[in-house]
Parts: C-alpha cells; structure tokens; sequence
C-alpha cells in the first residue's frame, strides 16, 4: 500500500489510483515519484500487459499539479525523469495504458490523460488546460500532444483560454473515446483493457510503437518503411506463430507475450 498512489493486479492487468482525494489527487514531486515507481513496475513485469490509471473518490481524477504545495516551497527534487505521473515522458512504453477520468482533470491532470492510450470519462468529468490562468504553461505534453490529437484550432480554442470542457464535448473533439455514468466508468474502462487484452500483446506493442514512432517520420512512407523494435519482437515471437495456428484450428489463442 503506497502513501499517494495504490496499484491492483487482476490477471494480466495493472491498475494505479492516485490516492490524495484530499487535494483532488493532484501531485507533488513526492506523489509523482510513487505514482512513476507504480509505472517502472508495469513496464517490467514480463506478465502485466494493460494498464488503467485513475483517481481515488468520485470528485478528481487529478487536478494536475500541487500549487499549494508549490506555493508552500515544498521540495521539488524527487520529480521523476518519466514526467508527470511518471508517463508524460515515458517514451519507451510500448504497453497501453487506459485512464479512467473519474471526474475533473485539469493541468497536469489532463496532461496524465492525454499521454494515455485511451480515455474513457465518466459523465461528471471536466477537462482543462488552465495554467495560463495562473502564470504557467502546460509544459507536461499537453501543448504539444492535445493539437495532435483534435487539430490545432480546436486544441488552441482549449489551450488560450483554460476553459473547462465537459466530457461529452471531449468526445466530440475526439480526446475522449466513451463517456459512461460515473458508477459504469471501471466496469467499463475494465471492458475496454479485456478486450485488448484478447489480442497479441506483442501485437499491441508493435502497434502501439509503431503507430507514435510514425508521427516522427515525417510522412506515410518513411513510417511505413521505418525500423520498430517491437514489431521485430512480435514476428520473432511464440505468439506469431500461434495466431494463425490458433485460427485455422478454429480455437481461442493462448497468448504468451514472448
């Protein structure tokens, strides 16, 4: 049991709460650095293929970064070198992670959301970019990784003015993949990692690197044609081989991920 961040495992599954409900779960370098540890696990652990982040309580998933904290001058040398939650600059994660938006997810909170793979957002949340409202900037991806995923005007839109956007607006804009009632929304983010879970993990994590790496490319062909270690992993893996076999004997495929 964590003093900020909690993690469950169910199977071949991981799953992290932020846990300081009493500040909105927003974090400080200490609670970072938990939250980071929570990570370094997923990504090692040869048996955990999906992960969901999420908040503790029904209020926040995270109001992003700690300003009282901040203001307090607390110390800020644990921040991890993974970023904020120890994902925003997790650039070698190949394995995806879901976040569960139970509520507001604002600055560095949104910033946490956006670097996951996907979004499922109970009915109740709100999304934001507010730190030009208090003299900051999103500097945790945000600025860069919103306007790639809803183009740049509406990004913009969000981004100049630090206004809240409901959860059905953000799957309007295309950030958010479902919104569910608050009480569905595990159930539901669990449903979502089940069914990644019936594929290849070594097939997800060629695709989930493949599909980032290529946006580096510059274009379709230089993508296409570019070189991605966990596609080489996959095709040199067991489970390459029991796919199709798995199909033409008309039966489940019993994934090794190796």
């Amino acid at each position: 049991m964590g003093q900020f961040c909690q993690t469950e495992r169910d199977g071949n599954l991981f799953i992290v709460t932020i846990d300081r409900p009493d500040r909105m779960n927003a974090l400080h370098p200490p609670g970072n650095a938990e939250v980071a540890a929570a990570f370094d696990e997923f990504q090692n652990d040869e048996d955990l293929w999906v992960a969901i982040i999420t908040g503790a309580g029904d209020r926040a998933f995270s109001a992003g970064n700690d300003l009282k904290y901040q203001a307090e001058g607390g110390d800020r040398s644990a921040m991890p070198s993974s970023g904020f939650a120890g994902l925003t600059a997790r650039w070698d994660l190949s394995k995806p992670v879901i976040a569960a938006v139970n509520g507001v997810a604002m600055g560095g909170g949104f910033e946490i959301a956006l670097a996951c793979d996907l979004i499922i957002a109970s009915d109740n949340a709100k999304f934001a970019l507010p730190e030009p409202k208090v003299g900051l900037a999103a500097l945790a991806g945000g600025m860069h990784r919103l306007p790639r995923q809803i183009g740049l005007k509406n990004a913009m839109g969000m981004m100049l003015t630090g206004r809240h956007v409901l959860a059905s607006e953000g799957k309007e804009l295309g950030f958010v993949n479902e919104v569910v009632a608050q009480s569905e929304l595990m159930d539901r983010a669990k449903q979502w990692a089940a069914m990644i879970l019936e594929c290849s993990p070594m097939s997800i994590r060629a695709t989930k690197q493949a599909a980032y790496a290529g946006f580096e490319a510059g274009g379709v062909r230089a993508a296409m044609e570019g070189k991605y270690e966990a596609v080489k992993a996959m095709i040199e893996s067991e489970d390459f081989v029991e796919g199709p076999k798995a199909f033409a004997e008309k039966r489940s495929p019993e994934w090794k991920g190796c």
